[in-house]
């Protein structure tokens, strides 16, 4: 195992590192952000590292910045979608845009950190603004089982804002 400073490890594995992502993405451009990107992460983590495999280390961290990528593409696209079916564009800054979509993310992650019933009983109660008696009817559950799931949810909600 060998002490690889961030220099010879961009050096050595930059080209490799840009052509590994421009193949899962097939764009140029993404492909250069998200591999200075990579490096930043590295350059964040510590000065030296070493590794028995520095492509694995970096592929691993750009593995993680694709699956970010392709998760807030999804979000804006949906979000895009969304606004075309609304009766009346509103002109919107890039940057309130940007907030819109990091917002979204934030929710939709939050949403995936539940479990299934806690997920169903938050947007039951949230989005169709059904009371607990009547989430517990629909899902055949007590009132205190929707309570205890709520409670989790809206904890949850508010750790995501104290962060």
């Amino acid at each position: 195992m060998a002490v690889q400073t961030l220099e010879s490890l961009y050096s050595e594995h930059h080209h490799w590192l840009q052509s590994w992502i421009r193949s899962r993405l097939n764009n140029v451009e993404q492909a250069q952000d998200l591999t200075q990107e990579t490096f930043i992460k590295v350059l964040i983590k510590g000065r030296e590292h070493e590794f028995n495999s520095p492509k694995a280390y970096l592929s691993s961290i750009a593995r993680g910045l694709l699956v970010d990528f392709f998760r807030r593409r999804t979000v804006e696209q949906a979000y895009l979608d969304a606004l075309q079916v609304q009766p009346e564009q509103h002109s919107i800054s890039a940057e309130q845009h940007h907030l819109i979509i990091d917002t979204l993310l934030q929710i939709e992650k939050m949403l995936d950190a539940m479990s299934e019933r806690g997920r169903q009983i938050f947007l039951l109660a949230q989005l169709d603004g059904l009371s607990f008696a009547e989430i517990g009817r629909q899902l055949n559950v007590s009132v205190t089982t929707v309570r205890k799931h709520f409670i989790r949810a809206m904890t949850q909600c508010l750790l995501l804002i104290e962060d």
